[in-house]
């Protein structure tokens, strides 16, 4: 099974950092159900060209924090999650977000009321 996860070398947020949110985001959004059997760390670390040792860190980080459970010589499979463990992570995943969001637009420049200015625009845009 191949993730739709993206990594980036330019974030501010460490590698194993950007793999566990997106887990994250996609248990919590119903994307990757209860019981799904995840990539292996040896192919998802090779699917992101990234390091062994960063993959194993996200999955260990994830079975830490009760998002994945691994069973011996079987694999890593999503762990059934409750309402309140939901509710939680997207507020998380919602805050990490807008977090990069707002280090990028500070970056480049825009003053806070820029940066206020574009939430509200996106925000109206949506609806």
């Amino acid at each position: 099974m191949k993730l739709p996860i993206v990594v980036s070398e330019d974030s501010k947020q460490p590698i194993y950092h950007q793999i566990e949110m997106q887990v994250k985001t996609l248990i919590v959004s119903g994307q990757l159900p209860a019981h799904t059997l995840l990539p292996s760390i040896r192919a998802l670390s090779s699917e992101l060209a990234c390091s062994v040792i960063t993959t194993r860190r996200a999955y260990q980080n994830l079975e830490n924090d009760g998002f994945i459970k691994t069973v011996q010589g079987k694999g890593t499979f999503v762990k059934e999650l409750d309402h309140s463990m939901k509710q939680n992570t997207k507020q998380e995943v919602i805050l990490s977000a807008l977090q990069q969001a707002i280090e990028q637009a500070e970056l480049m420049g825009s003053t806070r009321e820029e940066i206020r200015i574009a939430f509200d625009e996106i925000m109206n845009q949506k609806g």
